[in-house]
């Protein structure tokens, strides 16, 4: 077989790890012949690619990022792929299309499936918000990295008997604020399913204060908003590419907090160094199962589906399911989290 690969849509640590699953299970095992689609889905459109053999991928497990790189493709140019599909497949002599990616990557490739394409997806996403599939590669990595940040944030907090916000990523699920939250012990954890009350969270400190903890955190999605008429708040503007632009809810929840409570508030703003650096444990075997099950499905002819993984297992689901609605975190998770606050 020939076999494309392709990345898509943000980083993730463990996109390397699939990368170089892919081929050693194609390569070695089944003797097929796999290129690297530079660029995402422009580099498919384009027809720029690399071959990837066992050399080109040694070393890469460990690696955060993507060797192939990655962007973001207008919705224009993806209709332009479903509607030449067959001619592109037939051009690029390619047996089967492996995109590895998110909600947006899945969708484009439920598009080009539809439009007959020799599609395996495999899904990537730091949000974990993937309906179809129990766990996604990169999340393991970016709840760590968050959680040690509130682990030395405690710290300084204390020293200086401060409020910090933490913001963290999770544009519509609240994934990584939740288990974050837990894992470093925030006092309080705000998630895009549930509008906050910034009342609560300013009786939260106080009552902190006056059993004599001096100081706070706040872990917060960045997808998080306050209740209506909580707090004065504006929701950003579309981009191009049909995604919410968020304003910066850390920020501004950290000027309300410290204005209400007249103690110092700190916004701490995580950004991109949770898609960034090296990929846990957990997300490198996560990431190399993925990237075996996707070369066996195409050996399969098992198109318009994807690798999920299903309590230990993983498995194929249809692409449709993946994108269908995003996974958000419920209610009893949130209980749950509570608790210990």
């Amino acid at each position: 077989m020939r076999i494309g690969v392709l990345t898509a849509g943000g980083d993730c640590p463990g996109l390397n790890a699939v990368i170089r699953s892919i081929v050693h299970r194609a390569v070695h095992d089944r003797g097929d012949e796999v290129i690297g689609f530079d660029d995402g889905f422009r580099g498919l459109l384009d027809g720029r690619y690399r071959p990837l053999d066992i050399n080109s991928v040694s070393g890469i497990l460990a690696r955060g990022g993507t060797i192939l790189g990655s962007s973001r493709l207008e919705r224009g140019r993806l209709r332009e792929a479903c509607d030449n599909g067959e001619e592109l497949v037939a051009r690029l002599g390619l047996d089967a299309l492996i995109p590895i990616g998110g909600e947006g990557t899945l969708t484009a490739a439920r598009m080009l499936a539809e439009a007959g394409l020799p599609v395996v997806g495999v899904p990537k996403t730091i949000d974990n918000d993937i309906s179809a599939t129990d766990r996604t590669f990169g999340f393991d990595t970016a709840v760590s990295v968050a959680t040690e940040a509130i682990d030395r944030l405690k710290t300084t907090a204390e020293s200086h008997q401060r409020v910090m916000v933490v913001e963290v990523m999770g544009r519509h699920a609240g994934w990584i604020a939740l288990e974050a939250g837990m894992a470093g012990g925030a006092h309080g954890i705000c998630i895009p399913e549930r509008p906050f009350e910034v009342g609560d969270l300013v009786k939260m400190v106080e009552e902190r204060f006056a059993r004599g903890k001096k100081f706070a955190i706040v872990c917060v999605a960045e997808g998080a908003h306050p209740a209506e008429g909580s707090m004065d708040y504006e929701k950003g503007a579309i981009d191009a590419y049909g995604h919410e632009r968020f304003t910066g809810i850390g920020n501004r929840l950290a000027v309300e907090l410290e204005e209400r409570l007249g103690k110092e508030a700190r916004p701490v703003i995580l950004g991109h160094v949770q898609r960034g650096g090296t990929p846990t444990a957990y997300d490198r075997v996560l990431a190399t199962r993925f990237g075996w099950h996707a070369v066996e499905a195409a050996h399969r002819g098992d198109f318009g589906r994807m690798t999920a993984l299903r309590g230990t297992d993983v498995v194929m689901a249809p692409l449709a399911d993946a994108v269908s609605e995003l996974k958000h975190v419920p209610q009893e998770r949130m209980d749950e989290a509570e608790a210990v606050f």
